[in-house]
């Protein structure tokens, strides 16, 4: 099986790579954990120009009814750059649940922004505050439902709050929205754990203790190279998981599941060594770093956490 993308894919990501850079994301998402969200929603708005939003939107809805692969290229590199507000449920999990409801073609527009909470693997909504619909589903049902307590979050550009249905429900296929979300959350992991070595290899190549450049020591170097193996190691997992769900196999909950918990134990390697090899300043909330660790410590347990999914995994076996 081949797992590697093909231009066109490497353009879209190389696309995405160009904007995010030049967004002053550290910014953006300080900005969103305060309560200002203009900045974000300029990102979110270039995201929209370059499809993103669209991605499994159906054409009808003027969307582009993508491959599950593109999707997993888009959210790794939304991972990688820490883009605040509800990515996976807007973008992966509320197109599904709203099926032919109009309503999708403003998320694919990006005139409208969702999020979702799935009890019991996601019991609170991502940034309810913010979004303009906010679903619950569950045993395939949907239902729009309404903000409740805002409730303590690792990350506070993630907020999370309680919701209870507020309307009449309608059928959908809630078990494949878990899967595009659990799937989506993968990527956007190991997104976030290659954003952090490349941080910290970066940091590695300027520190210097006792006269001597840090990464020029084989313990940093072995480290380093260890989460490299992690990540590369999660990666293909990631895509393998993301043609079982383009193909329906009779495997699709096993590889997403075996593929989220290869990028929650990737990503975690990679925030202890860049924490690690950053030394002190990483432990700062004026540091960059610290941004993608909190935002690790959130995605780990999101859409099922590591220990849920590998009892699926093993239960499949």
């Amino acid at each position: 099986m081949n797992f590697e993308i093909d231009e066109q894919q490497r353009d879209f990501a190389a696309s995405i790579d160009a904007a995010l850079g030049a967004a002053d994301l550290p910014t953006a998402v300080r900005s969103w954990a305060d309560g200002d969200t203009a900045p974000a929603r300029k990102v979110w708005a270039q995201l929209t120009d370059l499809g993103v939003t669209a991605l499994m939107v159906p054409e009808k809805f003027d969307g582009i009814d993508a491959h599950p692969v593109d999707l997993v290229v888009a959210m790794e590199r939304l991972g990688r750059w820490c883009v605040p507000g509800p990515v996976v449920e807007s973008v992966a999990v509320a197109p599904i649940l709203l099926g032919d409801d109009e309503r999708v073609g403003a998320l694919a527009s990006g005139e409208l922004i969702a999020t979702v909470a799935q009890p019991p693997w996601v019991p609170r909504a991502v940034d309810a505050d913010t979004a303009g619909l906010v679903l619950l589903a569950g045993d395939g049902e949907v239902a729009e439902a309404s903000v409740g307590t805002e409730h303590e979050s690792v990350d506070p550009s993630r907020k999370v709050f309680a919701i209870q249905a507020s309307g009449d429900g309608w059928s959908a296929d809630t078990a494949l929205a878990f899967e595009f979300g659990a799937l989506a959350t993968a990527a956007q992991l190991v997104g976030a754990a290659q954003g952090m070595l490349d941080a910290a290899v970066g940091y590695a190549k300027q520190r210097s203790q006792f006269g001597t450049v840090i990464g020029t020591y084989q313990a940093i170097k072995h480290k380093l190279a260890d989460v490299l193996i992690a990540v590369e190691l999660a990666r293909p997992l990631v895509y393998g998981a993301a043609l079982s769900l383009a193909d329906r196999s009779p495997d699709t909950a096993r590889d997403v599941s075996a593929a989220k918990v290869a990028a929650a134990d990737a990503a975690l390697m990679s925030a202890r060594s860049a924490l690690q090899t950053h030394g002190a300043i990483g432990f700062t909330a004026e540091h960059d770093l610290s941004l993608q660790l909190l935002r690790v410590q959130a995605l780990r347990p999101a859409w099922g956490d590591p220990t849920w999914h590998r009892r699926r995994v093993l239960e499949a076996l």
